[in-house]
């Protein structure tokens, strides 16, 4: 008789039959109670049918029909019922009694819904003090089931399931996991974080990996949380006999950083003795704006992090470091120790330790206009030998002022002015052939023309052309300086208009020269573009600082060319040619990527003349690829391949098969390294991992996810 009065009355009747049962608890919110119709039946029984809606303490309690006994202070429910809980899980069920708090009673053919992942299905479902959700009976699964006679990729059960809201953790009793109905394990008792906890005490997702050498193992990593602002994962790795690996990761927040060590130790086949890593990083705020950072690394032998599959990199860069930026300013300083793992080097020769630092600031001069830029710059290096010559230390300390403006006139006309100075002292000790002490100074002055011109074709595409010339000129008093900086070069796209292409301190360009370039540009209506860009260097004082092959030497450099073409559907490629007036080649670069919903490919091409300054004493040519194929919803092959077309041989291969839906992950990956030295031997290397989507933090996949109903396997 109440229905068409329920925004009030209705609402006023559930208040009034719920607040006796909380009554100890004044400052406890209200119930509030929608439904069709509310009657009330004798002193004692308050009926509410037709869409019932009961909202309270942040639980939501949907049903078809509730009954509430005042004498007994429960409410019997029937269903369809949906209850949210106030910690975001969702309970479904056919039928129940709850106490009037909604924290208490049995709810029967149930399912448990944590996170929008985790279901578990049970003949019955007990609530207990509002923190303990008891199942009987019952079927876990993050699998999605597409009709009533259909099995779960995988589910466990369990004769009991135990899920505490407060600590956020699932207690298996008699737990049975099977993989496609068919069952492959059997823990009594087993405890396992629920969805939404990030950080708790247990095992990890195990990993399988077979090589060559150590022969197959597993790592079982096991995660243990120090606190709210620390954790450890300690990581045991076993294989048939051959090693005996204790793998860790510490990692600890301030409140003004982190801390990361990394590091294990292994007994194995392959080398006598202990085999040990260590790396450690960390971050720290420290007063006056600046920030604290290192990065240490440390390896027992040459071959330890490519025979476990840490690391393929094959020199070692420790450094400890204080920086700090600001819009107009930038301080550093860093100590940076060098250990090298390549067969080929002599450590005696190359430079263990660097010290090196700089202060850089960018200010507008009061009459030139423009920016000007002060920078102040020292560098210190030491060689473990002593020996003559090849023990060579050296250190340095720079001053360096920059101007540069920038004028355009009124017909697009682009004009740029700029100019420098900079002093140099250096200190040389172990080379009886370079005095122990120099000081250079230089200088230079540029100016650069460029017209970009635009204009729009009949069919709506924009033309882009932009012809820029640059003269340079620059010297340096005579100093007979060691070059130990600036061995290694690039001409491209980035460094034509470079007043200096030399990378390091040690060696400046200077003459006089002009550089040429033109870069024309098309994009079309459709959303693709395509560019061009050529240009070449013209020196006028014979003068020529670079090597042979570098495509830099000479009056007139080799030509640079490079095409760019970009698509909105996936395709970006690039080639860059490098080439004399009789079209031969010094270096050719081409990288071509294509991507597309279901699969990429990215791949590049590298060929280069000898060049002995670079230690290249001949031709280097390689290709690299790198694919990914999604051939079915929920399976992916990838393939990468590294193969040097010179030695016609394979450097790395490297085959995937992936499979990913909702619930279960499984990663398969074959892999073979070619490549050999005095420490190091080709391997071959299997890996397999299999994660059960669904526990702890591990994110179920939306997009692998089917899209038919959701139902789950009844519970015996």
């Amino acid at each position: 008789m109440f229905a068409h009065l329920r925004p009030l009355v209705l609402s006023l009747a559930m208040v009034l039959a719920l607040l006796p049962a909380r009554a100890p608890a004044q400052d406890a919110a209200p119930a509030s109670l929608i439904a069709d119709a509310v009657s009330v039946q004798g002193q004692n029984l308050l009926v509410a049918s037709g869409h019932v809606e009961v909202i309270y303490d942040g639980i939501v309690l949907r049903a078809s029909r509730i009954t509430y006994d005042g004498s007994t202070d429960r409410l019997s429910i029937e269903g369809p019922i949906t209850l949210l809980g106030a910690n975001g899980e969702t309970i479904l069920a056919s039928s129940g009694e709850l106490s009037a708090d909604l924290t208490s009673g049995i709810l029967r053919s149930a399912r448990l819904v944590l996170d929008e992942q985790l279901q578990l299905a049970a003949s019955a479902l007990l609530r207990v003090d509002g923190r303990y959700t008891v199942l009987e009976r019952t079927v876990a699964s993050s699998c999605k089931v597409c009709d009533d006679s259909e099995t779960p990729l995988w589910q466990i059960r369990a004769s009991r399931i135990v899920h505490d809201q407060q600590e956020r953790q699932l207690y298996f009793d008699h737990a049975r996991l099977e993989l496609g109905g068919l069952p492959i394990a059997y823990v009594p008792r087993l405890r396992i974080p629920d969805p939404t906890l990030k950080r708790a005490r247990g095992f990890l997702i195990p990993s399988f990996r077979a090589t060559s050498q150590l022969g197959p193992g597993i790592r079982l990593p096991y995660f243990i949380p120090l606190g709210r602002h620390a954790d450890l994962t300690l990581t045991p790795y076993l294989s048939s006999g051959q090693t005996r690996t204790l793998q860790f990761r510490l990692r600890k927040a301030f409140r003004n950083g982190d801390v990361a060590l990394e590091g294990a130790i292994s007994n194995d086949d392959i080398v006598s003795g202990a085999r040990r890593y260590l790396f450690a990083e960390g971050r720290f705020d420290v007063p006056r704006g600046f920030q604290l950072s290192f990065d240490i690394k440390a390896v027992s032998d040459d071959a330890y992090l490519l025979d476990y599959g840490i690391s393929s990199d094959d020199r070692l860069n420790s450094q400890i470091a204080l920086t700090r930026t600001r819009r107009d300013e930038h301080i550093d300083l860093a100590l940076n120790h060098y250990e090298t793992l390549r067969s080929s080097d002599d450590p005696k020769l190359l430079p263990q330790y660097r010290l090196s630092g700089g202060w850089t600031r960018r200010f507008t001069p009061p009459l030139l206009g423009g920016t000007a830029t002060a920078d102040l710059s020292f560098s210190a290096y030491r060689r473990p030998s002593d020996a003559d010559m090849i023990g060579r230390d050296m250190a340095r300390i720079s001053g360096q002022f920059d101007w540069r403006r920038t004028w355009i006139a009124q017909n697009g006309l682009v004009m740029t002015a700029s100019a420098g100075f900079g002093l140099d002292q250096y200190d040389i000790a172990d080379d009886s052939s370079r005095p122990s002490s120099a000081t250079r100074h230089s200088q230079f002055v540029s100016t650069e023309l460029r017209w970009p011109m635009a204009r729009t074709g009949p069919r709506g595409a924009v033309y882009l052309l932009e012809p820029a010339l640059q003269l340079v000129w620059s010297d340096t008093s005579d100093a007979d300086i060691p070059n130990e900086d600036s061995v290694s070069l690039e001409f491209d796209e980035g460094n034509l208009f470079a007043i200096d292409r030399f990378h390091g301190n040690d060696a400046i360009e200077t003459g006089l020269r002009a550089n040429l370039g033109v870069t024309w540009t098309r994009h079309a209506p459709a959303g693709w573009s395509l560019g061009l860009t050529a240009g070449r260097v013209l020196r006028f004082n014979g003068i020529s600082q670079f090597p042979r092959d570098s495509g830099l030497e000479g009056n007139t450099s080799d030509w640079l060319a490079a095409i760019q073409l970009n698509h909105p559907r996936g395709v970006n490629l690039t080639n860059r040619w490098i080439f004399d007036d009789e079209f031969a080649f010094t270096r050719n670069e081409l990288r071509l990527s294509w991507s597309e919903e279901r699969w990429k490919v990215a791949s590049t091409y590298l060929w280069q003349a000898p060049n002995p300054a670079e230690n290249r004493l001949s031709d280097s040519s390689e290709f690299y690829i790198d694919a990914a194929y999604r051939f079915r919803d929920n399976w992916t092959a990838s393939l990468d391949w590294r193969y040097d077309t010179v030695a016609d041989r394979s450097i790395r291969t490297g085959l995937g098969l992936t499979y990913e839906n909702e619930c279960l992950l499984v990663d398969l990956s074959l892999s073979r390294r070619f490549t050999s030295s005095d420490s190091v031997s080709p391997t071959t290397d299997v890996g397999l991992v299999v994660s059960l989507r669904g526990f702890g933090n591990s994110a179920v996949s939306k997009s692998r996810s089917r899209s038919c109903g959701v139902k789950l396997a009844r519970a015996d």
